[in-house]
């Protein structure tokens, strides 16, 4: 069975169009006119190995905002999707990823209930314009977002780092490894994951 998604969503901020396939090898083609944003989901793609095309455009003579925000809210939609019946998956996926001075832990429970749990990012993190444009606060919102539209439950938690742009890179690297584990087939699974049985 195919998991995969593609999505379009177009307000009066931004138009996103999105396609992933969670069973692919990791390329990725991303363009949202948000260069530091199209690093870390490139980034993504790579390392959850989920094939994931993006183009998005929006507002941002106003601010980068409303183009990040909906670009993950359509990423999170295409997970759900793709995911399916989530029949026989592993559920539970985690990762501990390096990046020189920058170490980030991420845990995955395709549970069904969107939560998120992130911190250790240093003072000031929040404030800071990587590349010039991407602000620190971004990197939450985009997990927050993704969270609450794919239905999962994200735990990251920043454990060292120094450099903002090593520590947002390492946060999304983190997550995409934890991701990937989660989605995977588990062979000797049968059903889903659940002792309610759903999911």
């Amino acid at each position: 069975m195919s998991r995969t998604a593609s999505i379009e969503r177009k307000t009066s901020e931004s138009s996103v169009k999105l396609s992933l396939n969670l069973d692919g090898t990791g390329t990725s083609s991303i363009q949202t006119t948000v260069p530091f944003f199209d690093h870390l989901l490139t980034a993504f793609s790579k390392h959850s190995m989920i094939d994931l095309n993006i183009e998005s455009s929006g507002d941002t003579d106003i601010d980068i905002h409303h183009t990040v925000e909906d670009t993950a809210i359509v990423l999170g939609l295409a997970i759900k999707q793709a995911l399916g019946d989530k029949n026989a998956i592993s559920r539970f996926g985690d990762a501990t990823v390096p990046l020189d001075d920058a170490l980030v832990r991420a845990v995955v429970d395709i549970s069904g209930r969107p939560f998120l749990s992130h911190t250790g990012e240093p003072a000031g993190f929040e404030f800071h314009a990587i590349g010039g444009h991407f602000t620190g606060s971004l990197v939450r919102h985009v997990f927050e977002a993704i969270c609450l539209n794919a239905d999962i439950t994200v735990h990251v938690t920043v454990l060292d780092g120094r450099d903002p742009h090593h520590i947002a890179e390492t946060e999304f690297k983190a997550f995409a490894r934890a991701l990937r584990k989660a989605v995977e087939h588990d062979p000797r699974a049968v059903g889903v994951p659940s002792t309610k049985g759903t999911l």
